[in-house]
């Protein structure tokens, strides 16, 4: 057998693949996001995110206990009020439906991770992520004490991690700020650091009902035009206080996320937005191609790329199977 031969042999088995594979993608580096809506026992599939579903706070708190059992650490929650308003004033409240699931998933299954996501646009009637001023723009430094009362109140009901999405310039620091005053120096701040203005959110809008009424996020989101942009975002919220950092959309953005985790002194993870998960389902129902070994595929990319931690539609499905093997 000659030198060039052997190699060959090597790769064709799998448990030498496995021993020698650079990354390894794992149930522990999966967040669940999950929907929360107002009422008791509803359980709503999403028609734009076939296979997930709204979730009243009780059975969020079964679905966590499910999520926990089948090896993944964490939820990532985000609510749709009963009302909107132009302040998004239910983000801030105690039994406001993430706040409330937060709770009841605390009692249930206290070892697991809720992250609380901290925007407004799920609770404006406009769909914007801060107030608005009198032209239509929004006022970046009327929004920052909501945002902060929104973290406050879901540190308040037991959230392990609050995670400002909104884009807001000094949110971080506003953020800290407030729940150190209130007694919450421990509750951890995933900043949404690198959040570009990108088609692929489309489906989550539909499913969170945050879409703008009118115009766009470019005044606040990144122009998916700028990489090193991302670098100067990153290293503004380090210095506010983040303590783990997110780059979203995930699959577009390898680059992006590779640049800010090599350079980040802070744990950095992405997000499989919506718009990869219905790319992957819509293609797959159509039958051009293998939708398991393309999720796995696409998770083990983004492992690759730099992500300490990915946050996926397909967290669960992808630990269950992970379990079955």
């Amino acid at each position: 057998m000659n030198l060039i031969e052997r190699p060959r042999r090597l790769r064709q088995s799998r448990m030498m693949r496995d021993l020698v594979a650079e990354t390894d993608l794992r149930a522990k580096d999966l967040v669940q996001p999950l929907f929360i809506v107002p009422g008791q026992g509803v359980r709503r599939p999403i028609a734009a995110l076939v296979g997930q579903e709204h979730l009243s706070p009780d059975e969020a708190a079964v679905e966590a206990e499910r999520i926990y059992r089948a090896g993944v650490p964490a939820v990532l929650l985000f609510g749709i009020p009963p009302q909107k308003d132009a302040a998004g004033s239910w983000a801030a409240r105690l039994d406001a439906p993430v706040q409330d699931a937060t709770r009841r998933i605390k009692q249930a299954v206290p070892e697991l991770l809720v992250i609380a996501d901290t925007c407004l646009c799920e609770y404006t009637d406009h769909g914007h992520c801060g107030v608005l001023r009198e032209d239509g723009t929004v006022d970046n430094d009327e929004t920052l004490p909501l945002l902060a009362a929104a973290a406050v109140s879901q540190a308040e009901a037991g959230a392990d991690v609050i995670a400002p999405s909104d884009m807001m310039d000094g949110r971080v620091a506003a953020l800290r700020a407030g729940l150190d005053a209130a007694g919450y120096g421990g509750t951890a701040i995933l900043s949404y650091a690198v959040k570009y203005r990108s088609a692929f959110y489309g489906p989550f809008r539909e499913a969170a009902g945050s879409a703008p009424q009118h115009g766009d996020r470019s005044g606040y989101q990144m122009d998916y035009r700028n990489g090193r942009e991302a670098l100067r975002e990153a290293a503004l919220d380090i210095d506010e206080g983040a303590d783990m950092l997110l780059v979203k959309p995930g699959m577009p953005y390898l680059d992006v996320l590779s640049a800010v985790s090599r350079e980040a002194k802070v744990p950095v993870g992405t997000y499989q937005v919506s718009g990869e998960y219905a790319m992957l389902e819509a293609a797959a129902e159509r039958g051009w191609l293998d939708r398991d070994q393309a999720v796995q595929e696409s998770l083990v990319a983004l492992k690759r790329a730099g992500a300490r931690f990915i946050i996926t539609y397909y967290a669960h499905e992808w630990a269950r199977r992970a379990l079955a093997r």
